[in-house]
């Protein structure tokens, strides 16, 4: 979804709705900043938000979410960190695979690529 937002690919109302995040002091999991960071080459927008972004990082309330999790629905564990870690924050989680997040019925989950 950051990736995504960085070269232009969302909707006007997904963009909107990320710039309403960004603008409020975005949240992320240190998942996703390893994913984001984490290819060969990464954009200067990509660092950037990274770095404005409060990195949440792995407690046991969120292992002790993401074992639950893992057993309960059988997704990735990559996954399971970052759905535990905005249900325990109390997060909704924007994403772009909208599918491996759907069952989970504690977690809000706002789909940029259906609006």
């Amino acid at each position: 979804m950051v990736i995504d937002f960085s070269v232009n690919r969302l909707s006007e109302s997904g963009r909107k709705l990320v710039m309403q995040c960004i603008d409020n002091d975005p949240c992320i999991s240190i998942i996703t900043k390893i994913e984001l960071l984490g290819f060969s080459l990464v954009t200067a927008d990509i660092k950037d938000f990274v770095k404005s972004s409060l990195v949440i990082g792995l407690t046991d309330e969120i292992v002790d979410q993401t074992i639950s999790l893992r057993k309960l629905h059988k997704i990735e564990l990559p996954d399971a960190i970052i759905a535990s870690t905005a249900i325990v924050s109390d997060f909704s989680l924007l994403t772009r695979n909208f599918s491996d997040f759907k069952r989970i019925k504690k977690l809000n989950v706002l789909d940029l690529y259906r609006n």
